[in-house]
């Protein structure tokens, strides 16, 4: 990171512990997030999907901050992929570089992130912040599959967000072992967030040790 620039250069290599949920969300029920040009909601079945990410990224790494993300599944033609349309970090560095390079709308956040009562591994984390008041989660290890994978998953996506009139195809790779998890949400009802306390997510999953690559290596991917 040079003297000028306030946040690494791209790519970032993350590491940590992260928190995934993929959860259907009916339309009027979400904030009108602005997409970039030419990037529509991807519906399935009336409803909306969304990704949430609570993560723990360690010093291993190219940054070392908490995050809780929401992602809109999306599409840009024929391409899927998805959007950052709700986030926030602990870190000034990620906000900056977030937001400047990949047009990823960081806001800054007060996290709690401690172990709670129940099987090993389970975790309590809290956000507070402008807009979305007290947001609680809970995170514990799923029932029924093996506490771990064996293997480590890849996972390849792009991210397409808007740069100062530019729509970028993001790409973002991420690599861990999946283990089957639990997850609920405790938002604030009056909060931007609170549509997470609707239903329970279709798929929830730790990711411990993982791996994440985002960014580009030149030369940039631009569409539309």
């Amino acid at each position: 990171m040079s003297e000028t620039e306030p946040f690494p250069p791209e790519p970032w290599d993350l590491r940590g512990r992260m928190h995934i949920g993929l959860r259907r969300v009916r339309p009027s029920r979400l904030p009108k997030w602005p997409l970039p040009e030419g990037v529509r909601p991807l519906d399935v079945g009336g409803r909306r999907l969304l990704l949430t990410f609570c993560v723990d990224y360690s010093p291993e790494g190219t940054l070392a901050y908490r995050e809780l993300l929401v992602a809109l599944a999306v599409r840009q033609g024929r391409r899927i992929g998805c959007t950052a349309v709700a986030v926030w970090v602990d870190s000034e560095q990620s906000k900056a570089g977030g937001r400047t390079l990949w047009g990823i709308p960081k806001e800054i956040g007060h996290f709690t992130w401690e172990p709670g009562a129940g099987p090993p591994g389970t975790e309590h984390v809290t956000l507070r912040a402008p807009g979305t008041g007290e947001v609680r989660a809970a995170f514990r290890p799923g029932r029924t599959l093996p506490r771990r994978l064996p293997v480590r998953l890849p996972i390849r996506t792009r991210l397409l967000q808007e740069v100062d009139g530019e729509v970028l195809a993001v790409p973002a790779h991420l690599t861990g072992r999946p283990a089957p998890a639990r997850t609920s949400f405790r938002p604030d009802p009056a909060g931007e967030l609170a549509f997470l306390g609707e239903g329970r997510p279709l798929l929830a999953f730790t990711l411990e040790d993982f791996r994440f690559r985002v960014g580009f290596r030149p030369p940039r991917e631009r569409l539309g």
